[in-house]
C-alpha cells in the first residue's frame, strides 16, 4: 500500500487516473447533480481506490456496459467513502453513474435572492482542497493529475462556465448542453464551473470578465488592467501556459479572495472598490498559473510551495506595477498577518512549520497565512542570499523542470541544492522548513512610506491620511493596541469615517480594533457588514472580534446563526469553530 497523500484513499500502487470524461444536469429545485464519470486509468487489471464524499453511486460499469465490481466503504471523518472499483485485465475505463449529495462541500446553491440581480438561482463549486470528491469520484490528490473534457446541461436562460476550454453550447428546448475541455494536466482540486445569469465584458485579446449583469460593468472597470499585468507577469516567468486568463466574479458568499482555477479564475465581489485598489488579489490569482497551477504541491502537506512562491511571485508582479514602496507596505501587512497567525497556533505550534505533518487534521482546519507569508520570506531570504539575477534564474529552472507536475518540499529543496549550491546552508533551511514560527533574521520590509506609517504607534494621523492606500491604514490600525481608549477610537472615527470606508480592507481593520474598544458605531457596522460577505479573510476577524470585545458575544452567536444560510459550506464551519474555541 502506497498512500502518500493523507487526504487522499489513493494507493500509488494502483492504476493512475489520467483522463476523465464527465456529464452533468444540473437540477437547482432538487440542489444535485447528476452525473456520468468516465475515468480512464494507465492500465487496468487491479482494483483501484477513488475517494468520493456524499455520493450516491448508482452503477459502475466498462464502457461496453459490461457491470464491473465496485465496493462503497463506511464514511470516515476527513476523507469521505472509499470506492473501489475492480478494473479485469484489459479494462483501463469505467464508467461510473452516480447523483451528489443534498450537503456536497464543494457546491454552493444560491437563490435567486442571495445573488446580485435577485433574478435567477446559482450554482459555483469550490473544489480546494479536498472537495472535488464531492462533485465527482475520483483519485482525489494533486499527486495525480489529468485531463478532461464535460459536457454541463442547465436552464437555457442561464450560462455554465467552466475552468478549462470552451467547445460549444447547444440549446434543447429549454435545457442548454454546454461543453468544455481542459487538455493541460489538472490536480482535481482545479475542476471548476459555476452556472447562473452570467455575462461579459473582454479585458484584451486573452482576457474577460464574467459576472451577473448587474455588476459586469463595475467589474470590467475594476480589472481594466489585466492585460498589462498577464503582459508583466510572463516577462517574469515565461509564457503562459493556459491559453486565457478569463475572470468570474461570484456573489458574496465566495469565502476565499480568489480561485486560481486554470482559465477562469474565480474572484470575490469585495474587490470592486471601485478604485481598483485591490487587483493585487488578481495578481496572486495570476501568479498561481504558474506557481501552482503550472507547478502544484503534491499534498496538503507541501502547501506552501503553492503559496509561498505565489505571494513572492504576485509582489514581483507588484513591484513592476506599483512600485517597491507599495510592495513593502504590501508585504509589512503580510508580516502582521503572519504574527498573528503564528499566535493563534500557540496550542498547535506544528501548523507554523512550512513542511507539515497532517493526517487526521483537515486542511481547511490548518488553513491559514502561515504557508503564504512565512513561505514567501523564506524565497526572499534565498534571493537575498543569491542575488535577484540568480535567483530569478532559478525560479525558471523550476517552472520549467517541474512543468505540469506536481512535487514535495524535498524535490524542492533538491533542486536548490543542484542549482543553488550553498544557499540553504546560508539561510538555514531546516529552520525555516520544519522549524516553528518565524526565523530570528527574517527578511523585513522597509521603505520611507512604511516607516512614516509605523512612526506614529498609537497617535492620530495627520489629515493628509485620507488619502493613505488601504495598505498604509491596514499597517497603522493593526499596531493600534486591542483595547485602544474610547477617545482615539471617536477621534479616528469622526475625522476619517473609518466605520463607513468603502475599501473592505480598511474597514474590517477598523472594526476589528474598535469593535475590541467598545466603539458602539463599529459594533453596529460589523453586524450589518456579516450579513454582507461570505469571505473568510472578514468574516473570521470580525466573529473573533465579537466574541472578545467588551458585552458583544451574544451578537456573534446571533449573527452567526441568523447568516449562517448565506456563507459557503467552507466558511460556515469556520465561524463554528471560532464560536466553539470562544466558548
Amino acid at each position: 500500500m502506497a498512500r502518500l497523500d493523507p487526504h487522499s484513499q489513493t494507493d500509488l500502487g494502483q492504476p493512475h487516473q489520467k483522463h476523465l470524461s464527465w456529464k452533468a444536469e444540473v437540477d437547482f429545485a432538487g440542489r444535485t447533480l447528476r452525473g456520468t464519470a468516465t475515468l480512464r486509468f494507465d492500465r487496468g487489471g487491479s482494483p483501484v481506490d477513488l475517494d468520493s464524499r456524499g455520493l450516491v453511486i448508482e452503477s459502475v460499469t466498462a464502457v461496453d456496459g459490461g457491470p464491473l465490481r465496485f465496493e462503497l466503504g463506511s464514511p470516515e471523518p476527513i476523507l469521505g467513502e472509499r470506492l473501489r472499483v475492480d478494473l479485469p485485465p484489459g479494462v483501463d475505463t469505467c464508467v461510473i453513474r452516480y447523483r451528489t449529495g443534498a450537503d456536497a462541500s464543494a457546491l454552493q446553491w444560491l437563490e435567486r435572492e442571495q445573488t446580485a440581480g435577485g433574478k435567477a438561482p446559482f450554482l459555483y463549486s469550490q473544489c480546494q482542497a479536498i472537495h472535488a470528491r464531492s462533485v465527482v469520484p475520483l483519485q482525489d490528490t494533486p499527486r495525480l493529475r489529468i485531463t478532461y473534457e464535460a459536457e454541463l446541461t442547465v436552464p437555457a436562460a442561464l450560462r455554465a462556465l467552466m475552468a478549462a476550454a470552451f467547445v460549444d453550447r447547444e440549446v434543447r428546448g429549454d435545457r442548454a448542453v454546454e461543453r468544455y475541455r481542459m487538455d493541460e494536466p489538472i490536480p482535481p482540486y482545479l475542476f471548476a464551473f459555476a452556472v447562473g445569469d452570467l455575462e461579459f465584458r473582454d479585458l484584451g485579446p486573452r482576457s474577460r470578465v464574467w459576472a451577473e449583469p448587474s455588476v459586469v460593468g463595475r467589474a470590467a472597470h475594476e480589472f481594466a488592467s489585466v492585460d498589462r499585468m498577464l503582459t508583466s507577469a510572463e516577462a517574469l516567468f515565461g509564457p503562459y501556459p493556459w491559453g486565457r486568463f478569463d475572470l468570474l466574479v461570484l456573489p458574496p458568499s465566495f469565502p476565499y479572495g480568489g480561485m486560481e482555477n486554470p482559465r477562469l479564475t474565480f474572484l470575490t465581489p469585495t474587490l470592486l472598490t471601485g478604485d481598483r485598489s485591490l487587483v493585487s488579489v488578481v495578481a496572486h490569482e495570476l501568479s498561481h498559473s504558474w506557481t501552482g497551477n503550472l507547478v502544484s504541491n503534491a499534498s496538503a502537506e507541501d502547501f506552501w510551495l503553492n503559496e509561498g512562491f505565489t505571494v513572492f511571485a504576485e509582489r514581483r508582479i507588484l513591484e513592476v506595477l506599483e512600485g517597491p514602496e507599495m510592495v513593502a507596505l504590501h508585504a509589512a501587512v503580510g508580516r502582521q498577518a503572519l504574527d498573528e497567525a503564528v499566535a493563534n497556533f500557540r496550542d498547535r505550534p506544528q501548523l507554523t512549520r512550512l513542511r507539515t505533518r497532517l493526517q487526521g487534521v483537515d486542511p481547511d482546519d490548518a488553513f491559514s497565512q502561515v504557508p503564504y507569508e512565512k513561505g514567501f520570506l523564506f524565497l526572499r531570504a534565498l534571493e537575498d542570499a543569491v542575488g535577484r539575477p540568480a535567483f530569478d534564474g532559478f525560479l525558471r529552472r523550476y517552472m520549467e523542470t517541474f512543468r505540469f507536475q506536481s512535487v514535495t518540499t524535498e524535490e524542492l529543496l533538491d533542486l536548490v541544492r543542484t542549482e543553488l549550491p550553498g544557499a540553504l546552508e546560508a539561510v538555514d533551511a531546516p529552520r525555516w522548513i520544519d522549524g516553528e514560527g518565524v526565523p530570528p533574521g527574517a527578511p523585513v520590509a522597509r521603505s520611507s512610506r512604511l516607516e512614516q506609517v509605523e512612526a506614529l504607534k498609537a497617535q492620530v494621523p495627520p489629515p493628509a491620511a485620507k488619502d493613505w492606500s488601504p495598505w498604509e491604514w491596514q499597517v497603522y490600525l493593526n499596531h493600534l493596541p486591542r483595547p485602544s481608549p474610547a477617545e482615539l477610537m471617536t477621534e479616528l472615527d469622526e475625522r476619517f469615517h473609518l466605520t463607513r470606508a468603502a475599501n473592505p480592507e480598511v474597514l474590517v481593520a477598523w472594526l476589528t480594533v474598535a469593535i475590541r474598544s467598545g466603539h458602539v458605531p463599529a459594533v453596529r457596522r460589523a453586524e450589518e457588514l456579516l450579513g454582507e460577505v461570505g469571505r473568510m479573510k472578514y468574516l473570521k476577524p470580525l466573529y473573533a472580534a465579537l466574541i472578545a470585545g467588551p458585552g458583544t458575544r451574544p451578537l456573534a452567536d446571533a449573527c452567526a446563526r441568523r447568516y449562517r444560510m448565506r456563507y459557503h459550506v467552507i466558511a460556515a464551519a469556520g465561524v463554528d469553530s471560532l464560536l466553539r474555541k470562544g466558548a
